[in-house]
């Protein structure tokens, strides 16, 4: 008898398919790995990512080889940094018999904070996230973060006797870049465009500045994407970029959005 390693498994994912219709993307969603992430203050920041992994699939083929998206994560480093991006995503290329790949990568990141008038600090944490992509032979990285920052409506304010209605919002920028930008840079322009920003910690001295500085800003969903789009502007590393805003409205139960690309 025939040994189970004697006998041809059938690779099914390579065999023809006759329908001519190539896959934009295939691959695997919401895989957990190590990461490590350029810290402009600490060095190196260490923490969890969630990765989703794509190919191209050309029409003739019947499905690609999900195996070999984990095999090629954990041939990596223990730790991957978006240095190593460019790198795992021609390996991916290759390895999968693709012209074209995407890598994305979502991790939460941590900045130390201290509150405006009591100097206590506190952590801070902001939803990041990388993509990388080839695309006949170009690479290409994109950066995105979601900042949680606090609005104040100009409207509420300007009818309203006394009082202004406000809310948290997020602002999420996703920008693709000539050279490198750290993540500081992304989250403080959308912080420093906000009504006010938001801490982890803060004591009634700092509640009180940061309600005043609220109530002396006051931006519209508008106003948040358009201020924002005038600062990315101004940084020449920045080629393009996608500005929206979220606002969570506190007197509605619905949300207030806007958005500007730059392409």
């Amino acid at each position: 008898m025939n040994s189970p390693t004697d006998l041809a498994i059938p690779d099914v994912q390579s065999s023809i398919d006759s329908r001519h219709l190539a896959i934009d993307k295939v691959g695997i969603k919401d895989i957990q790995h190590p990461v490590k992430v350029a810290d402009k203050s600490q060095g190196i920041q260490h923490t969890i990512a969630n990765f989703n992994m794509y190919v191209e699939l050309p029409h003739n083929f019947k499905g690609t080889h999900m195996s070999r998206f984990v095999e090629i994560l954990n041939e990596q480093e223990r730790e991957i940094s978006v240095e190593s991006f460019e790198a795992i995503l021609r390996i991916m290329l290759e390895r999968l018999e693709s012209d074209s790949g995407y890598i994305e990568m979502t991790f939460p990141y941590f900045l130390e904070k201290a509150a405006p008038i009591s100097k206590v600090k506190s952590l801070s944490d902001y939803e990041v996230t990388f993509k990388g992509q080839v695309t006949n032979g170009t690479y290409k990285l994109e950066m995105k973060v979601v900042v949680p920052v606090t609005s104040l409506c100009p409207c509420s304010k300007k009818i309203s006797d006394y009082g202004a209605h406000n809310q948290r919002s997020h602002v999420t920028i996703s920008a693709v870049t000539n050279t490198h930008v750290w993540i500081e840079e992304l989250i403080a322009v959308a912080e420093e465009q906000a009504s006010c920003e938001v801490f982890g910690l803060l004591k009634r001295p700092d509640e009180k500045y940061v309600t005043e500085k609220a109530y002396d800003n006051p931006k519209f969903v508008e106003d948040m994407v358009r201020d924002i789009a005038t600062a990315l502007n101004q940084i020449d590393r920045v080629d393009s970029y996608i500005v929206e805003s979220e606002n969570f409205e506190s007197i509605h139960n619905h949300s207030a959005y806007a958005m500007i690309v730059k392409d």
